[in-house]
């Protein structure tokens, strides 16, 4: 699928559903999807031709995270899905049944951000040491740095 049949299939096949669709340059896809649409959007993805997920990104961006799933295709086609979380009960469901690489992403959102990726299975926290301070998410905008060892072993 080259990029336009790409735009295209994403305006059609998922109407209403993926939204805010662009494409500001050749090979590279920006659209938006509902946390509850996530999963079959990108199992309808997959099954149609977008067959790698690169990584996840998430990003603070005050109210609420963003979670960005970067997806290719054979033909070089960057695909960045996006969707949003409020700040408050910042929840995504996990990929993993779609992209089973997707879980140590998804282990990053959860240690890093504080975002609870719904489905994914309990394990060590990663990447962060296991003695991580409960409740400290260092990519927060508002997170304060622990200054010291003595302030980590506090918290």
């Amino acid at each position: 699928m080259n990029n336009q049949e790409l735009v295209t299939f994403l305006q059609t096949q998922f109407s209403g559903k993926v939204t805010n669709v662009t494409s500001p340059r050749e090979k590279r896809i920006f659209a938006e999807v509902a946390t509850t649409e996530l999963v079959k959007t990108l199992q309808t993805l997959k099954n149609s031709g977008v067959h790698f997920l690169g990584t996840i990104t998430g990003v603070d961006s005050g109210e609420k995270f963003e979670v960005i799933y970067h997806l290719y295709n054979d033909d070089g086609i960057v695909l960045n899905m996006k969707t949003f979380t409020p700040r408050t009960d910042p929840k995504v469901p996990t990929v993993t049944t779609v992209f089973s690489g997707a879980f140590l992403y998804e282990r990053e959102l959860m240690d890093l951000l504080g975002i609870d990726v719904e489905g994914t299975p309990p394990n060590r926290r990663y990447p962060l040491p296991d003695d991580w301070p409960v409740g400290q998410f260092p990519l927060r905008k508002d997170w304060k740095s622990l200054s010291s060892e003595e302030e980590v072993n506090k918290a």
